[in-house]
This record gives structure tokens, sequence and C-alpha cells, in this order.
């Protein structure tokens, strides 16, 4: 193997075929990752995770609350299950496990917005937590907040007009 890796990065080679080579020993050493196993532990964490917030959806419209607050509320309480669970180290095992699964919308949100500021939490709450809450989550936000704000300048200006 040894031989090999001698022959297929040879300096008098030009550097993009020794970079051809280096991906085809790559390819070749690389482990293929489990699709179909890890496609059906996405689909299952993903949806047990709706499931719970359907299930607290429900627990709150039962509670009285109209449709709008009891979504509101499952939106919180949600986000602060996410939050907590990637404050005690535990849904970095979970996504580990699940993959994909765990990047529903709100938990993923709220997972990208406190992992960072926890890497961040021994420079001191501004410089820190501060600096890093948004680091991941920001780009989003400005990106999502921009569109809104262009979709909305071109909806007053072509769209239906009222008499």
């Amino acid at each position: 193997m040894r031989q090999n890796a001698k022959r297929a990065f040879d300096p008098g080679k030009p550097l993009e075929m020794q970079k051809q080579a280096y991906k085809k020993m790559v390819k070749k050493v690389s482990p293929k990752p489990p699709v179909i196993r890890n496609s059906i532990w996405a689909f299952a964490v993903g949806g047990f995770i709706c499931a719970v917030g359907q299930a607290f959806l429900t627990l709150f419209q039962g509670l009285g609350l109209s449709t709008l607050d009891a979504g509101t509320a499952t939106a919180i309480v949600l986000v602060f299950i996410a939050a907590f669970l990637t404050g005690l180290g535990l849904y970095d095992e979970i996504a580990r496990f699940a993959g994909a699964g765990t990047i529903v919308p709100i938990t993923g949100f709220a997972n990208a917005m406190v992992a960072p500021a926890l890497e961040g939490r021994t420079e001191g709450i501004v410089m820190g937590v501060g600096a890093r809450l948004f680091s991941v989550a920001g780009p989003i936000l400005v990106l999502g907040i921009t569109a809104a704000w262009l979709v909305g300048i071109l909806y007053y200006f072509l769209g239906p007009r009222t008499p």
C-alpha cells in the first residue's frame, strides 16, 4: 500500500493528476454510509419530534387555547426542550444517532442557536455567548428578513389593486 501511495503521488506529476489520484484512493478506502438505515432513523426521529409537537398542540388546544395561541405555545415548548437538551449535551447525541431527523426546523433552529453560544461561554457573556449566539442562525435570519422585505416591496408595487 505504501509503495502504491508513493507511485500515486509522484512529485514529477502535475498537481491536478495528483489530486485525481488522491480522490480515487480516498473513494476506494472510505466506508460506504448505510443510506437506507440512516434514512429510516432520520424519518423515525423526525416523525417522533413532529408527533411530540402535535401532542403539545392538542394538549394546549384541550386547555382552551385557540389554534394560533396553541401553535405559539407549542413552538415555545419545542424550542425550550431542544435548547435544554442541547445544553445538557443530549441533543448532539440524538443527532449523531438520528442524523438529519433532528433538523426539524424548530428544534434544529434552537440547537443552531444554543450550541455556538455554549462554545463561547468561557469567553464571557457579551464577547462569548452574545457574539456567538447568532453565528449559525444569523445569516439565515438576515436572508429570511431580507427576502420577506423584498417580497413585501414587490407585492406593494405589483400586487393586486383594490378599487
